[in-house]
């Protein structure tokens, strides 16, 4: 058992690697959507954050750090589901899961795009809302500031930001342990998934250290299970 009243903060997940395994690397991609519908709770997401600001006009939504898509192909399918109209933006600097996310798109419609926030404030672009799934813990502290201050740049008046991760604790990295060992000789075979999500967990922040992190206006929550997020709303001018 690692010690994780420390953040892991030099520890490098396999993906992340530029020569990482191509065949390894899209099997990651392929099971993320299986993973994170269990993890991440992209319903809740939905119904919390995204269907609510999605009714009455055309929603533009941002993934940032979206590497292979399945949030927003998730999405997708809820807002047809309800007849809702969006456009869905994925964003991630790394080539190879745009690449791979646009080849797997399954009807979404979104659009891929290999930049960063900072690319957006430059063109002066807004969304409804931004979203982003397991990025934070990729990023250090200055990092994460940063992208706060981008984001809230890049968020359309009444708009919402909400970037969601893992939150770091020695049960989190035990039951996912657990978890997935029964898997790692066959639906996880072939993958990062259960060597880069114990990776994840030891990299990731606990809610007081985001709470630290972030500029005055944000908020920090616990979630659950072992979630963390951070929220920001730009406040509506109108009346």
């Amino acid at each position: 058992m690692p010690d994780l009243s420390v953040r892991a903060a030099e520890a490098v997940e396999l993906m992340d690697d530029p020569d990482a395994d191509l065949r390894m690397l899209e099997q990651t991609y392929r099971r993320f959507q299986l993973v994170n519908a269990v993890v991440s709770r992209p319903g809740l997401i939905y119904r919390r954050d995204v269907r609510p600001r999605a009714r009455g006009h055309r929603v533009r939504i941002l993934d940032v750090g979206a590497g292979g898509g399945d949030l927003c192909r998730s999405l997708a399918a809820r807002l047809r589901r309800d007849g809702l109209a969006a456009q869905i933006t994925a964003l991630d600097p790394d080539e190879r899961a745009m690449r791979w996310a646009e080849t797997h798109d399954d009807g979404a419609g979104a659009r891929y795009r290999r930049e960063r926030t900072g690319d957006l404030v430059a063109a002066g672009e807004q969304f409804d809302i931004v979203l982003s799934n397991h990025l934070l813990h990729h990023l250090g502290p200055d990092e994460v500031s940063a992208l706060l201050t981008e984001s809230e740049r890049i968020v359309a008046p009444g708009g919402l930001v909400v970037h969601h991760d893992i939150a770091r604790s020695p049960t989190a990295y035990r039951l996912y342990a657990a978890g997935t060992a029964p898997f790692a000789g066959n639906l996880l075979a072939g993958s990062f998934i259960r060597t880069d999500g114990l990776l994840s967990i030891r990299r990731s922040y606990t809610v007081a250290e985001l709470a630290d992190i972030a500029p005055v206006g944000w908020e920090a929550r616990q979630g659950f299970p072992y979630r963390v997020q951070l929220r920001w709303e730009h406040p509506d001018p109108r009346p």
